[in-house]
């Protein structure tokens, strides 16, 4: 969502010079550019030239830290000014051992009921007992969709009447919670196409039956500008205690998100990654505001790889890997999330790569086709391969002779790399010239 705020930044900062000194002619005219950059992008006006200011007071003729030349001490001064705009300390929820009420609010359309689920789903995997309320007494297919998504991260859900009084459905969850304990009750409310006097009402009474000990605004990143508006005004009614920005893998100018935490003075939970019930993640300012200036989120790929609990492999010789190593090294490397996303997590690469360059997902889905549909003798030595076997892949997997030919091809040049790697990093390695990447299907590339 931050990839042309990011692009235009580090633009902006890459062309500050290498002076050893900052001047206030320098500062300024980088400064001007930075707010234009944050403006295009949606931030808060106020937000914006407060920024500027902090970041101008602290650049002016700062002395340039160790070996940083001016370029460098800017650089980091406005990824501090961003942790600090984004939050500074990441921040989570209240948690006790029991009795935690959480009330989920937002307009309709926001994204408030998947987000409900993906909390359920993220708690649980912490071993946290959840009770989910679909409490829109208006809309039937909203208390619906809850169901749907309980029954999909294995959940209770307690479903309210149409009209329902808040104090029925407060009498009924007591009732729930003496027969089934749940230390952490989630209530998803009714939602509006746009605020109004009687939703909020309704929200209000609500919140006074069931006494809720967080109120969690979910917040639709697409909204730009308006989505402060709306926070506000939650918050005017309701208290809320934290913010959850879905939509965060969309192409929002990702302004609104920027000048949420300052706007609303309430710290971001959670950032909705994709439409998946895992795509929740806890908000950190420190690494959002890492990828906003092309510097990674090695964090994160960590712990994308510790989710999707990929299993070590055996280490062989390069010239030992076959396609069944291919195979899951492929299947797990997709279970952290698309291929493209990784890349930018990692520090350097979102300013290395061309500009819209994009991983064909549908690729790898046809290469894992094609490797799925050889026996295992055939993976493991490809040179068994012949043309007879070739038609037979090619036909299983619903591709055609000259595909099966490329992939066979991209393996062999894929070990040739690894044998080359691997002579390199050994004794004698000095004066040795770089490997040639292999030659990638044009199917892969955009």
């Amino acid at each position: 969502m931050f990839e042309s705020l990011g692009n235009k930044l580090q633009d902006i900062l890459d062309r500050v010079g290498k002076e050893r000194q900052l001047t206030e002619a320098q500062v300024k005219a980088a400064m001007r550019e930075i707010r234009m950059a944050l403006l295009e992008a949606d931030v808060n006006f106020g937000v914006a030239k407060d920024f500027v200011a902090r970041v101008s007071e602290k650049a002016v003729g700062q002395s340039v830290e160790g070996s940083l030349n001016a370029g460098q001490t800017v650089v980091k001064l406005v990824h501090d000014e961003l942790i600090e705009t984004l939050g500074g300390k990441a921040a989570q929820p209240e948690l006790k051992n029991e009795g935690n009420v959480w009330f989920m609010v937002g307009l309709q359309g926001a994204g408030k009921t998947t987000s409900t689920g993906k909390l359920a789903a993220h708690y649980k995997s912490k071993g946290r007992r959840v009770l989910l309320v679909a409490a829109d007494t208006q809309r039937p297919a909203a208390r619906d969709q809850l169901e749907v998504l309980a029954k999909q991260v294995g959940v209770p859900v307690l479903k309210v009447a149409d009209g329902e009084s808040p104090a029925e459905t407060k009498r009924r969850v007591d009732e729930h919670l003496k027969t089934d304990f749940r230390d952490l009750v989630i209530v998803d409310t009714a939602g509006r196409l746009q605020i109004d006097e009687t939703l909020m009402d309704q929200l209000a009474d609500l919140q006074a039956a069931m006494q809720p000990t967080e109120s969690l605004l979910v917040v639709d990143a697409m909204t730009g500008q308006e989505a402060l508006n709306v926070a506000q005004t939650f918050d005017q009614r309701v208290k809320v205690t934290g913010l959850i920005i879905t939509k965060m893998d969309g192409d929002a100018r990702g302004g609104a998100a920027l000048s949420a935490r300052t706007v609303t003075g309430k710290p971001i939970y959670f950032a909705g990654v994709s439409e998946k019930i895992a795509g929740l993640e806890p908000f950190y300012p420190d690494r959002v505001a890492g990828r906003i200036l092309g510097m990674g989120d090695v964090l994160g790929l960590i712990e994308r790889a510790q989710q999707a609990d990929l299993k070590s492999m055996e280490v062989k010789k390069p010239g030992d890997f076959d396609l069944e190593d291919l195979l899951t090294q492929l299947r797990q490397i997709r279970k952290m999330g698309p291929l493209g996303d990784l890349l930018k997590l990692i520090p350097g690469m979102s300013r290395a790569l061309p500009e819209g360059f994009n991983v064909d997902e549908k690729q790898i889905q046809r290469i894992d086709a094609m490797i799925s549909s050889m026996t295992l003798k055939e993976r493991r030595n490809p040179k068994l391969i012949d043309g007879r076997r070739r038609k037979r892949i090619a036909a299983g997997s619903g591709h055609t002779v000259q595909d099966i030919n490329k992939l066979l091809k991209m393996h062999e040049q894929m070990k040739d790399m690894m044998k080359m790697l691997q002579r390199m990093s050994g004794p004698g390695a000095k004066g040795m010239k770089p490997p040639r990447m292999p030659n990638v299907p044009p199917s892969m590339k955009r």
